[in-house]
């Protein structure tokens, strides 16, 4: 993703209460020098006793702000069967939970009657958005931020709306 880590931490550390994120794509973009998504194709799977080994330096982040009391919820809405991306994703989603996120899954034929942003977002404190834009090929083009009162609205009422129907990830079995 070619957004500053930092400038999104920023973003992320200014939170005081909660931050939401819904995901809603079957695959983003890895590029083939990917060190983890190869060596997950060939087998490799992260160990739970092995935290330095784990996605850093978002997982710090998130122990960060979780430990500050900001709840962080992410949802994920997916095709079955999964992609392969997917698989990878749902792999190693023990170490965001560990980390202090709340994790739930969403198979896509149970959103059908929801009404969703056309991008994945963040909600922060229920007042500013942040959307992802991505292309067709999963790439991140860049982010669109937006703190109307109409928009956080229709967000965290997606988002809930999700959030109620998901499954936590502990529960969910590919």
């Amino acid at each position: 993703m070619s957004q500053s880590l930092s400038n999104f931490a920023d973003l992320v550390r200014a939170v005081e209460h909660s931050a939401v994120h819904l995901e809603m794509r079957d695959v983003y973009a890895i590029s083939n020098e990917d060190e983890g998504f190869t060596a997950w194709k060939q087998g490799h799977r992260l160990d739970p006793d092995d935290r330095a080994s784990w996605w850093r330096p978002w997982l710090d982040l998130v122990q960060e702000i979780t430990a500050k009391g900001v709840v962080m919820r992410r949802a994920r809405i997916v095709s079955e069967p999964v992609s392969e991306y997917i698989h990878y994703e749902h792999s190693f989603t023990f170490t965001n939970v560990a980390a202090g996120e709340d994790v739930r899954w969403l198979p896509r034929r149970q959103a059908s009657d929801l009404a969703l942003p056309g991008n994945d977002f963040w909600l922060f404190d229920g007042r500013i958005v942040q959307f992802n834009v991505f292309d067709g090929d999963g790439r991140w083009v860049h982010t669109d931020e937006n703190d109307g009162p109409a928009v956080a609205r229709m967000c965290s009422t997606a988002f809930d709306a999700v959030w109620e129907r998901a499954i936590p990830h502990e529960k969910y079995v590919i």
